[in-house]
């Protein structure tokens, strides 16, 4: 049997989880989907790990192939429909409510398109997007006509618009968990780098080790399986009373220090995925 790692890029984490497969004695690989065509087989195991764009314009290539894997019979995990509520932030927040997770408010703005007045202050934010890159903080009516202007000269917001969302006042941090089958596998309390409200490491954030509380866990675990994600990143803002899901991550990256006590987290995570294949066969073969 072989995992397969489906992505176009060979990130740190992409390439974590290949070396923790080898590592438990599993043939392992990175696979851009189109080359997974051609070598996996029935009975191989392949997590979909297609990001966001970098345009912020949509969902990288991949969906349909990943679609043409399952009716090949190899065993999916992150498939296309978790893959693009995790990344479509908008479709994030409608599955989120309708399942009762706990979600700031969103309005969906686009050109042409009547939409509700947002109430201030608001985050504006792309449909898809990742890094924190143009997520802007808008406080008074006047910074929000004014970055919607602005706003009008973005690809992405002439393809999708932009959401707004409720400003959960920001405390410095959050906390970012890793679900990986239906477990919590890795978390990290994330800071907002000196002068920024954001928490995104590649905005001068750092993170550090947590040890995340049942409340953050329940949480985290609900919003993954709402959107039937395999394995993706759980994003919590700090309230008064808990913790608010701010942003799921189908394709989200973690480090050796999400570990939960002393073990290795990529392989913690690649054993959590394996099993949840191997419970995911065994119903297929007793539906058959």
């Amino acid at each position: 049997m072989t995992f397969a790692v489906l992505a176009h890029s060979r990130s740190e984490t992409n390439a974590g989880l290949v070396a923790a497969a080898e590592s438990l004695g599993y043939s392992a690989c990175l696979l851009p989907p189109r080359d997974a065509l051609r070598y996996l087989e029935p009975g191989d195991v392949a997590l979909g790990r297609l990001d966001v764009r970098e345009g912020l314009d949509g969902i990288e290539s991949g969906i349909p192939e990943l679609e043409r894997l399952t009716s090949a019979g190899v065993r999916l995990l992150n498939p296309p429909g978790a893959l693009v509520a995790a990344h479509d932030k908008l479709l994030t927040a409608r599955v989120l409510r309708l399942s009762g997770v706990p979600h700031p408010h969103t309005w969906h703005i686009a050109e042409g398109m009547p939409t509700e007045a947002p109430e201030l202050p608001l985050v504006l934010k792309p449909r898809f997007g990742s890094w924190g890159r143009d997520v802007t903080l808008c406080r008074t009516q006047v910074e929000l006509d004014n970055e919607l202007d602005s706003l009008r000269f973005r690809g992405w917001f002439r393809e999708h618009g932009v959401l707004a969302q409720e400003l959960v006042p920001p405390q410095g941090w959050d906390l970012r968990l890793i679900v990986a089958g239906d477990r919590i596998a890795g978390a990290a309390r994330r800071h907002a780098g000196p002068g920024e409200w954001r928490t995104n490491v590649s905005l001068g954030g750092y993170s550090e080790p947590a040890d995340p509380p049942p409340l953050a866990r329940a949480l985290a675990l609900s919003a993954a399986a709402a959107i039937g994600a395999d394995l993706v990143g759980v994003d919590l803002l700090p309230t008064a009373n808990g913790f608010l899901v701010a942003e799921l991550n189908g394709a989200v990256d973690f480090r050796p220090q999400y570990a939960l006590g002393h073990g290795d987290v990529f392989q913690g995570v690649v054993a959590e995925l394996l099993r949840a294949a191997r419970d995911r066969g065994a119903l297929s073969a007793v539906g058959a």
